[in-house]
């Protein structure tokens, strides 16, 4: 149990240590907030708008960073023979693969739960065409952001101790406490109720997503076995596309009775059972996390076929 732990762990921390990993976090928070800024004149549907493109960013993000952080946590190993060297040790293979996906796991939910913080405050922001840039949030939030940077920089400059993830850990506090600051205060900067204006129903939609990007997350890992990242990316977003589309080529089909669009429909994730923006509003609140829970059972199932495939493929993987 402790060679597993400190392998997650070690490969936690490598994929923090990723320059990529803090853009891709960085980026994709700050965009997430700059949707709720600009004037849309979408007849009233400005917040729902805003509401899908953050969870889409969100989905986006987290389809790059399951790719490129499985690639750098296994292909890039076996490249480099650091597996091998690992694995010299009396570590099983399986038992190696499953504490990289586990490492995998922690870090991509270290990235939704960024992404979420700043979709919460953009439901907060979000404005029709009577309302106003909330400029006093955007403030807070660009100073949290370059706070977080400035004290991986003195860390780094006066104590030696790596930008990167130091600046990711940093980035995630401080985004927290803006969180909190920008919560407590009106537009205009005046005392509130917290969270007054925050739509918490983006809160399972957010579970859901970090759901298919563990279904990603599984599907990359096992594609890192025998490709490097290209291939990877290539493939995963191929199931990505196939997955979105897979009520439209299998499931009418499979309806009619089909036996092989019953199979393929049954073996490709169907992603529009993560997707849950339209149901937040149509005001579905009563089953929402009675629906997680069914969507979890399915991730679970989902996982260990993909990591049962990945352990195979990873068995006979010649690694000199």
């Amino acid at each position: 149990m402790r060679q597993f732990v400190t392998i997650a762990t070690n490969a936690f921390m490598e994929l923090v240590r990723q320059p990529v990993f803090l853009l891709l976090m960085s980026s994709s928070a700050a965009f997430e907030i700059f949707l709720a800024t600009p004037y849309y004149f979408a007849f009233g549907d400005e917040p729902k708008l805003v509401k899908n493109s953050t969870l889409a960013v969100m989905l986006l993000a987290g389809l790059f960073g399951a790719v490129l952080s499985a690639s750098a946590s296994l292909a890039r190993e076996i490249r480099s023979g650091t597996a091998l060297a690992v694995l010299s040790k009396p570590v099983g293979r399986a038992h190696f693969l499953l504490a990289k996906y586990t490492g995998l796991l922690i870090a991509l939910t270290l990235l939704t739960f960024v992404n979420l913080i700043s979709a919460l405050l953009a439901s907060r922001m979000a404005f029709d065409a009577y309302g106003s840039t909330d400029l006093f949030a955007v403030g807070i939030f660009v100073l949290a952001l370059l706070i977080g940077y400035i004290m991986a920089g003195f860390s780094n400059f006066f104590l030696r101790r790596p930008f990167v993830s130091d600046a990711v850990f940093s980035v995630v506090g401080m985004l927290v406490v803006a969180f909190i600051v920008i919560n407590f205060y009106t537009k205009e900067g005046k005392p509130q109720a917290f969270a007054t204006g925050v739509d918490w129903g983006m809160l399972p939609a957010a579970v859901l997503i970090l759901f298919a990007l563990w279904i990603l997350a599984g599907l990359a890992l096992a594609c890192s076995t025998r490709f490097d990242m290209i291939p990877t990316l290539a493939i995963c977003s191929g199931f990505f596309l196939l997955g979105i589309m897979s009520d439209y080529l299998f499931g009418t089909r499979a309806e009619k009775g089909s036996w092989w669009a019953s199979v393929l429909y049954t073996i490709t994730p169907n992603w529009q059972l993560f997707w849950f923006a339209d149901a937040i509003e149509m005001g579905k609140s009563a089953f929402h996390w009675g629906y997680v829970g069914k969507a979890f059972a399915y991730m679970v199932a989902y996982v260990g076929g993909a990591l049962a495939i990945a352990i195979a493929l990873f068995e006979d993987r010649e690694l000199s």
